[in-house]
């Protein structure tokens, strides 16, 4: 540890009473879900009113808070921290395509209960699952395929107890500002989001053309609807100012990332939206609402904002190589039999984990420093009192902010102590070679 970051062992609560108030820039946290994820009992519950007053107490006015939820429970965290003080801005939705249903097969149940052995009816070799080295492995060979034994199991056959997992919500919230957001951010430094730092940035002069074509059309036609309603604009909405000012430098960041799979890549199919010529005063519209008095017509621009899911940012899920980095030197630790669904372990008995870093929920470097950057400022202090095994702060040591962290449990700080300084040795050394 030394000036740049830290994290102190022990409840955030207790921890956060020893901080100044009003020093920090930003929050970005991956509290408890509470789904008792994997048996851990720090998963018990979603951090109550208690914790988001305490951190509201240290925050910066104007600071922003981003927390990750499960999609089960986050309505109750975002309800917490709004009771606690903040103010929601936002939610950001990461999704991924990786997740594993956590379902309850019906049928099998059925006739577990009724005490009838199933017959196997096919088996499967399967190779490595995804983001494990050792599936497919030992205990973890093949899949096991059986037929209903009971009447009832096969009137079942095929119901389950939960959807696939496809994305997390990220909570946007802010300390209430002090004033206005200029003079908030002009004394604190707080207040405002890193758009330009955060732009998703286009894929050839093509792509950046027919972004700018697209932002074009959406400003004609915005300026069309506010003129009917307000009036004449002399130079345009205001409010499109700022977003037309920028389209050089790529997209505006937008309340949704995605992992980059072919599944997800697959959600957002290849069009040009805007591609067909929209006309205000047209038989169609006509008809329903009738003459638009003294608009002009806004015909949209052919060839606009075209792409798929490259219009977003996107961040694929922690690899291994990510996880790990840093921890080289600490021992592999044997994590038991896993098995993330009632399908894997009902059919392939889950897989065996030896890792260096175990922590069972380790968010990707890429969306943790994309976070971080999105909202604090240069040299800012990041806040996360979940630190878990220290992603938060080794994105920020990357990006070249401050860190201090809070984690409740030894097996894990040692862990996040380890990134974190092997982060922070790796900016030092970039910092030394520009010099």
């Amino acid at each position: 540890m030394n000036d740049r970051w830290a994290v102190h062992l022990g409840d955030c609560r207790e921890v956060m009473k020893a901080m100044e108030p009003e020093s920090i820039d930003s929050i970005v946290s991956d509290p408890p879900y509470g789904l008792s994820f994997m048996g851990k009992g720090w998963d018990h519950g979603v951090p109550g009113v208690e914790f988001w007053e305490a951190a509201l107490r240290v925050a910066k006015p104007g600071a922003h808070l981003l927390a990750f939820g499960g999609t089960r429970t986050f309505h109750r965290l975002t309800v917490a921290i709004e009771d606690a003080g903040w103010d929601i801005r936002d939610c950001v939705m990461w999704v991924y395509a990786q997740g594993f249903p956590k379902s309850h097969d019906v049928s099998k149940a059925i006739d577990r209960e009724a005490g009838a052995e199933r017959e196997v009816v096919g088996r499967r070799k399967h190779s490595a699952a995804p983001g494990t080295a050792e599936f497919g492995q030992a205990q973890c060979s093949e899949y096991v395929y059986s037929a209903p034994a009971t009447d009832a199991a096969r009137q079942w056959s095929g119901w389950g107890t939960a959807l696939k997992p496809a994305y997390e919500p990220i909570i946007v919230a802010r300390k209430p500002l002090r004033g206005t957001v200029a003079g908030n951010v002009l004394e604190w430094g707080t207040g405002g989001i890193n758009v330009d730092g955060c732009r998703v940035g286009f894929h050839g002069e093509a792509d950046k053309a027919a972004a700018a074509a697209a932002a074009a059309q959406r400003a004609c036609q915005d300026q069309n609807k506010n003129r009917t309603a307000y009036g004449e604009f002399n130079n345009g909405p205001a409010s499109l100012q700022p977003y037309l000012d920028g389209m050089d430098k790529g997209r505006w960041p937008a309340n949704l990332i995605h992992d980059g799979s072919d599944e997800v890549v697959g959600l957002f199919p290849q069009q040009t939206s805007g591609a067909n010529p929209t006309r205000r005063n047209v038989a169609k519209f006509q008809n329903a609402y009738g003459e638009f008095a003294g608009q002009e017509e806004c015909t949209a621009v052919r060839g606009a904002d075209s792409g798929s899911a490259a219009r977003f940012f996107y961040c694929a899920k922690a690899s291994k190589r990510d996880r790990d980095e840093g921890c080289e030197g600490m021992p592999v630790v044997d994590c038991g039999t896993y098995a993330q669904d009632e399908w894997t372990r009902q059919n392939m008995g889950g897989f065996a984990q030896k890792r260096r870093n175990h922590h069972p929920t380790v968010k990707p470097t890429d969306l943790m420093r994309y976070l971080c950057r999105l909202v604090t400022p240069p040299d800012g202090l990041v806040f996360d009192p979940f630190t878990g095994s220290g992603s938060t702060g080794k994105a920020a040591m990357l990006e070249g902010f401050r860190f201090v962290g809070a984690e409740l449990s030894p097996e894990y700080i040692e862990i996040a102590r380890a990134r974190i300084g092997h982060a922070a040795g790796k900016t030092r050394q970039k910092e030394l070679a520009l010099a």
